[in-house]
């Protein structure tokens, strides 16, 4: 079981996109895993947070919520400021609300799953009984706490979010 373990970490760990992502070298947003950052480079300076359709076509129902901010290779919401940080996870539940009423649900992705370098959170609709694994209990996006390397997905319950957390792949839980 060890080496199954140990196996899997090893493939995630290879799996972490490679960021080479400069806006002061515009050649390099070409590239796939840079395709966010340069649609971010576009938005105007004084945005915080902003929303794109998913580029995906196996999910049309999705929207992501992304921040102006940028940071040069593999940003992680950690990176961002506290404020920008709060304006992303409080607009993007704010959308999600919007979108699907109480059956709303947001994800971030791992690390080691992600495939584009700019930090972007999932917005969509929560695919019923999906309620598993660890999870804290929050009031609301001040208290989301702040991610390392694992994703989050979100989703509220009783006027509280649940905050899922010790995954790589979160997205699933939403409806493509």
């Amino acid at each position: 079981m060890r080496m199954v373990a140990f196996l899997w970490v090893s493939i995630c760990v290879y799996a972490q996109t490679p960021c080479a992502c400069d806006v002061k070298i515009p050649e390099t947003l070409n590239a796939r895993q840079c395709s966010l950052t340069k649609v971010t480079e576009q938005q105007p300076p004084d945005l915080r947070v902003f929303f794109l359709p998913d580029a995906n076509p196996k999910k049309p129902n999705r929207l992501l919520a992304l921040p102006r901010e940028q940071s040069p290779e593999m940003q992680r919401i950690a990176d961002l400021t506290p404020e920008t940080r709060l304006e992303l996870w409080t607009k993007a539940i704010d959308m999600a609300k919007q979108k699907w009423g109480e059956r709303w649900g947001i994800a971030y992705n791992g690390d080691n799953v992600r495939t584009q370098c700019h930090v972007h959170i999932h917005i969509g609709r929560l695919i019923e009984g999906v309620e598993a694994g660890e999870f804290l209990v929050v009031d609301g996006a001040a208290q989301i706490p702040i991610p390392e390397k694992d994703g989050y997905w979100i989703h509220p319950v009783n006027g509280k979010l649940h905050v899922h957390t010790g995954e790589q792949v979160c997205e699933t839980v939403l409806l493509r």
